[in-house]
């Protein structure tokens, strides 16, 4: 019997380690107000091994998706990202305001600070196998302070092959 639950608790681990390829750090939402129609998702993603976030869902929001916003000229520019953003091996890609960051549009109904937001990663490897991240972000004016909040640093179980 107990043969049978250490082969259980190492392939638990096991499959967590694997899955465990993307570290979220520092991720929080923009608080919204009663007809705002969209807000911005903020975190730093680091890839073990390299890897790409394809796609990011959330309940609160008709539309969730990785854009960017450059200068182009004079102008400042925001779109989606196509094809999704790539995560180099072992380097910290930011998602901050001016920058990368996830969009919530077609929001359905306001998000107010101190309350927490549901959110879906979805990453490929390099050899084309997807994993999911399943997190709680909280809602803020400004950046939290503390590194992880509202993500578990070390919670490989939310992690889904």
């Amino acid at each position: 019997m107990k043969i049978k639950a250490t082969i259980a608790i190492l392939a638990l681990v096991c499959t967590s380690l694997y899955a465990q390829t993307v570290v979220v750090n520092d991720a929080w939402v923009r608080t919204s107000v009663p007809g705002q129609k969209a807000t911005g998702a903020f975190m730093k993603l680091t890839a073990q091994d390299g890897a790409r976030l394809v796609s990011v869902s959330s309940p609160v929001a008709g539309v969730s998706e990785v854009h960017e916003m450059k200068m182009e000229g004079d102008i400042m520019r925001m779109r989606a990202v196509a094809g999704g953003l790539d995560l180099p091996a072992g380097k910290t890609v930011e998602l901050k305001p001016g920058g990368y960051h996830v969009m919530l549009m077609d929001l359905k109904a306001a998000l107010p600070k101190e309350t927490t937001v549901p959110m879906t990663l979805v990453f490929k490897d390099a050899k084309g196998v997807e994993s999911k991240v399943e997190l709680n972000l909280p809602v803020a004016l400004m950046p939290p302070a503390a590194k992880g909040v509202g993500v578990p640093a070390m919670d490989h179980g939310a992690h889904k092959p």
